[in-house]
């Protein structure tokens, strides 16, 4: 079948767009193919620095011919009507139309035969459509061409567009458009500098094989591994090992067609910079790797970088131009940290007083403050030394204003470390200042140093209770301040760490300590929790777990305490998946089922104990002596927080609870009997809230 190449070259694309507009590209034209009938076998989009590739294979040459079926109007119509419906349908009469029968009369019904039309007049219809409206996030418009101002739309000047279709036993046709006086045909053009000569291409594998010919690697997974390979052998020939970096590997990856892997070096003296400042620095300003001693696990005063040529002179000149660079960048960062070195960390905070953290909850002076004070509430829950917790909390936001986290934001935290080293703090503040933003997401590590854990918790949940006081939710897609990142990190830290918290207490701590005052002051800590649960509901989901559990669990209201119901989802959860569990749960939401029914029938509700007098079956009898036992066991296995015991004891109803649905009939023709009965059911309802809402438990 038929393979479409499609090749849209530009002047260079941004290195972060690429991958998204391959797959914008593929997504695009695969969807109107679709929509138009054709159906393909597979796809594949490319990108460069100055191309995006398409190509689809297995196309069928030419549309289905389509046949559909239009309703008109009732026979009898207006001529009007008849005439409108003979036009929209193109028949020559009404003897042409079908009748169709309906109680609501006889109606015309056209058949419309639309004959499919050749695939590559289809591609000639969509491509310029799809390149007029591609969606790039940031676009141009540049110079006339032939007299006529631009008016495409794109990343960047777009030069050519290759576009062929056809059999690979064929010579390919050329898809014929043109866009903003651009005309499709089968030329590109190889690398920038060294094989800049326009090639004909005809299909897809020709077109690959002649672009690497001339300097043009189009796969990016295929550069990506060149630049890894050749690197990891350039470091490892010196006896040096690469610092791998996913995210700088990507974009690296997208500045060059053809990559070449080269090593510079700088003087060692830099060397006393913090190696996440050095590391900073080379990759911001000149996307070059750093690299370690392999021995010592230390950077070392070498770099890697990667360039877009094969130079004549083996690349001294290339290495030599970015070590000039580097060097004043180097130097630039080392007077940086000297000079934060000159000022201690406390007496940078007096300027967080003119800083606004939040317009409604005050400076960042007073948001200090508050952490503070939660932090040594918090502390002696998770055994830190309360005064080692004030002062980490006292010290944690104040590298925010030094210069090296303003040129390089992304080492917060970690300068606040060393600048508190530095000045002889103690060991477990320092380590605070950098791990209270831990974790930031789920791969990030949790702090387990309990001043650390203080803080971070103590932080978290002053921004939680915070924006819940003014009501700035998080809602659908939309998280500004990270609301949901920082309730899944105090759910972590809990976990964790094995903390036993109540969460209520500690929201109600953080709320009495705000300036701002909330509406539904009294409302907050139990909404914050709500929205715990579900932030839960996703941490478990990711590790394969029920989520309904949770809310099996949270329905029994008053569960604050986050290490407790976790461990009693988990046990829950182990319960379920053996056949006693199961059954068990089939049990009971038969007897809520039933209860539910004749509840609603009967407008009230089955409490109250039941009376033993009106047991006229062995069965009840047995049912109520178990209900009895199991409440007391599993009640007393609760207290102990032994979960695991109290599902134990949850099983021993499964064989009255089997028995009494088998010989019982619930809705007796004795209304008192069948009271009865109602209430017996109710108990087990109540007895197994011992343990969760089973109700809440999904089949």
């Amino acid at each position: 079948m038929p393979e479409l190449l499609l090749e849209l070259f530009s002047e260079e694309i941004p290195a972060r767009m690429q991958a998204k507009a391959a797959d914008d590209l593929r997504r695009m034209v695969t969807d109107k193919l679709v929509a138009e009938g054709l159906v393909y076998e597979g796809a594949k989009a490319f990108a460069t620095p100055r191309r995006l590739a398409l190509t689809v294979h297995g196309i069928p040459a030419r549309q289905p011919d389509l046949k559909t079926e239009r309703r008109g109007p009732k026979i009898g119509a207006p001529d009007v009507a008849v005439q409108g419906f003979l036009k929209a349908t193109g028949l020559k009469s009404l003897d042409e139309a079908k009748i169709q029968r309906d109680p609501k009369g006889d109606f015309y019904i056209g058949l419309i035969e639309k004959p499919g039309r050749d695939a590559i007049e289809v591609l000639a219809e969509i491509l310029p459509v799809i390149i007029r409206t591609f969606p790039w996030p940031k676009s141009m418009r540049w110079g006339a061409r032939s007299g006529k101002p631009g008016s495409l739309s794109w990343v960047r000047p777009l030069h050519a567009i290759t576009a062929t279709f056809g059999l690979e036993t064929e010579e390919p046709d050329v898809v014929k458009f043109e866009v903003d006086g651009i005309e499709t045909g089968q030329t590109t053009y190889g690398h920038r500098f060294m094989a800049p000569a326009a090639i004909s291409v005809r299909r897809f594998e020709d077109y690959e094989a002649k672009l690497k010919a001339a300097k043009v690697i189009l796969d990016p997974q295929a550069r990506k591994d060149i630049i890894f390979a050749d690197a990891k052998e350039l470091t490892f020939a010196q006896g040096l090992e690469l610092v791998e970096d996913q995210v700088l590997l990507d974009e690296v990856s997208g500045l060059v067609e053809w990559p070449v892997v080269m090593m510079g070096s700088f003087e060692a003296e830099y060397l006393a910079i913090p190696e996440e400042v050095i590391r900073a620095t080379i990759r911001n300003n000149q996307k070059c790797f750093v690299v370690r001693d392999a021995k010592t696990g230390k950077l070392t005063n070498k770099f890697v970088l990667t360039a877009n040529i094969e130079a004549p002179d083996g690349g001294k000149t290339i290495v030599a131009g970015n070590e000039r660079v580097i060097r004043p960048r180097l130097s630039d960062a080392k007077f940086f940290y000297e000079t934060d070195l000159k000022t201690k960390l406390e007496d940078r905070l007096p300027k967080f007083e003119q800083i606004v953290f939040h317009e409604k909850l005050g400076t960042q002076a007073e948001r200090i403050k508050r952490i503070e004070r939660l932090a040594a509430e918090i502390a002696p829950l998770v055994g830190a030394d309360i005064a080692k917790a004030e002062r980490a909390a006292h010290l944690v936001k104040a590298d925010l204003l030094t210069e090296v986290v303003g040129e390089f934001p992304e080492v917060q935290g970690l300068m606040g470390k060393y600048y508190a080293l530095a000045q002889g703090e103690d060991a477990s503040v320092a380590a605070a200042c950098e791990e209270h933003y831990k974790p930031q997401g789920p791969a990030d590590r949790v702090p387990t140093d309990p001043i650390s854990v203080a803080v971070a918790l103590a932080d978290k949940t002053d921004t939680l209770v915070g924006f819940w006081a003014i009501n700035e939710k998080p809602t659908g897609s939309k998280d500004p301040y990270a609301l949901r990142r920082a309730a899944l990190g105090v759910i972590r830290l809990i976990a964790e760490n094995n903390l036993r918290l109540s969460l209520m207490k500690v929201a109600a701590s953080a709320l009495a300590g705000l300036s701002v005052k909330s509406a539904d002051a009294e409302k907050l800590p139990s909404d914050l929790l709500a929205f715990f649960a579900d932030r839960l509901k996703v941490q478990l989901r990711e590790q394969g777990a029920r989520h309904d559990l949770v809310d099996a669990v949270f329905a029994l209201g008053g569960q604050d305490d986050l290490l407790m119901i976790i461990r009693r989802v988990e046990a829950l959860g182990k319960f379920l998946e053996s056949d006693d569990g199961k059954n068990l749960l089939a049990g009971i939401k038969r007897a809520s089922n039933i209860l539910g029914i004749e509840e609603k029938k009967d407008k009230r509700s089955f409490d109250g104990a039941p009376e033993a007098a009106l047991y006229g079956l062995g069965e009840e009898k047995a049912l109520a002596k178990a209900i009895g036992e199991v409440t007391a066991e599993a009640s007393a296995a609760v207290a102990k927080e032994d979960f695991a015991a109290a599902m134990s004891a949850m099983a021993k109803l499964r064989p009255p609870v089997d028995a009494f649905f088998e010989k019982v009939r619930v809705n007796d023709d004795d209304a008192k009997v069948r009271e009865n009965r109602l209430k017996l059911l109710n108990e087990i309802r109540s007895a197994t809230r011992a343990v969760a809402d089973f109700s809440k438990i999904q089949d």
